[in-house]
């Protein structure tokens, strides 16, 4: 059986890495093929479905997500803040690159990484030009600040980790917050370090700074005194939504099914405009969904045949006594260099389970093992990895070359990995 698993995986990374059929394909027939080769017959039915059942709330969760943050995002909730940070920032480049971070680490509570480039870079690449300042170094303070927010529970990563274990957001998402801020404050500090070279090499300069308000930046930020309509209904309701999620008020899909339905009937009374809205997003929702209730088969059928326990078991035949119990330290520094090899799909759907199960085996929660994988894989390997579609918004919009992005943030990215667990060790996220 376990010999049958790594070649379910094995088979399942080779068709998704060499791009062969998509990831929703994958998910759907590869693992059904290896069940009826391990004799399961008619059993896969209920392995299936029992895997769909397990991955329908986070399914719900991000769907819903994704329709919340696009109105929310279609109504201007982030523009007035990022209007004013850009005003006070003026012709300096320091003030410019660290409102760069504070602007995506807000931007990025959307959840989606092309969203967040494209409303970032968008909005601040006219100044970088203006004032001749690096296209490279926005793409990596971008890069940086939307990784560390990559972890929130509406996002890609976390959502996959609960797939994959079976596990609540809460349980993932909750003990990590104090490290993912400090993450966030990492960033902030990085691109300190960055600004001040950026101000070294071409100084501040007032005067363009001065016109700061007219002609293409002005229209490109399209700065008004006045706030977004509902604006403050809209703010308070998303503040009280990231609160309620948080504290466990009511179960996470269903929060965000209410938030969503007030905030498209408060912002958009007619019936038409409601459904509108809905089909402004309903391609990003279709395109991760699909592939969540998908990806239940794949676990289903991993659970349903014992594969997985099978797989832990040689896993842990290789791995020395004295390392078993420090695991979740090992997976949180190897799984960011781990995302330059593996797809975030690969990674969480394939990977994961075994060294979760693996870890169990030393007595590690496996929660605390995607909690390690998280600060890594999730954090860091996101804005670098080839692998991941979203880099290619970035660095299209910056205009930079994936290699060049890599040179300049890998050591501050791994940085944020090391930051984080630190912090995950010290707050007892992750045991030591």
């Amino acid at each position: 059986m376990a010999i049958l698993g790594f070649l379910m995986i094995g088979t399942f990374l080779y068709l998704v890495m060499s791009k062969r059929v998509s990831v929703l394909i994958a998910f759907a027939l590869v693992p059904i093929i290896f069940a009826l080769i391990g004799g399961f017959g008619l059993e896969i039915g209920k392995m299936m479905l029992d895997g769909i059942a397990k991955v329908t709330p986070t399914g719900i969760m991000i769907g819903f997500s994704i329709l919340y943050f696009g109105l929310m995002i279609d109504r201007g909730l982030f523009d007035p803040m990022i209007t004013r940070l850009i005003r006070f920032a003026k012709g300096d480049p320091l003030k410019i690159v660290m409102a760069t971070a504070i602007i995506t680490i807000v931007v990025a509570l959307d959840g989606d990484g092309s969203a967040t480039f494209m409303i970032t870079v968008t909005a601040l690449l006219p100044i970088y030009k203006r004032l001749g300042m690096s296209s490279l170094t926005l793409a990596g303070v971008v890069a940086l600040g939307a990784g560390v927010m990559n972890i929130i529970p509406w996002g890609g990563p976390l959502a996959r980790a609960m797939v994959s274990l079976g596990a609540e957001s809460s349980e993932l998402f909750n003990p990590i917050i104090p490290a993912m801020l400090a993450g966030a404050v990492w960033v902030v500090f990085v691109s300190y370090i960055f600004g001040k070279k950026e101000r070294k090499r071409i100084g501040i300069i007032s005067n363009k700074g001065d016109s700061m308000e007219s002609g293409e930046i002005a229209a490109t930020l399209e700065m008004s005194s006045s706030l977004p309509k509902l604006y403050w209904f809209n703010l308070i309701l998303t503040i009280s939504l990231i609160v309620a999620l948080i504290m466990e008020i009511i179960p996470v899909p269903v929060l965000f099914i209410v938030a969503f339905a007030i905030a498209l009937l408060v912002n958009f009374p007619d019936v038409k405009k409601q459904q509108e809205q809905i089909a402004s997003h309903a391609q990003s929702m279709v395109m991760v969904c699909t592939t969540i209730f998908a990806a239940g088969i794949f676990t289903g059928i991993l659970s349903g045949t014992k594969m997985i326990d099978a797989m832990a078991v040689s896993v842990v035949s290789a791995i020395p006594d004295w390392l078993g119990g420090h695991l979740p330290i090992l997976v949180a520094v190897v799984s960011m260099p781990l995302s330059l090899i593996f797809s975030p799909d690969a990674f969480y759907y394939g990977l994961l389970p075994v060294l979760s199960e693996a870890g169990a085996a030393f007595g590690v929660d496996p929660i605390e093992i995607g909690r390690a994988a998280l600060l890594g894989n999730g954090t860091t390997g996101f804005p670098l990895s080839p692998l991941n579609p979203s880099v290619f918004v970035l660095i299209g919009l910056c205009k930079v070359d994936l290699g060049d992005l890599q040179k300049k943030i890998f050591f501050w990215a791994f940085g944020s990995t090391i930051v984080m667990t630190i912090v995950a060790l010290l707050t007892g996220a992750i045991p030591l």
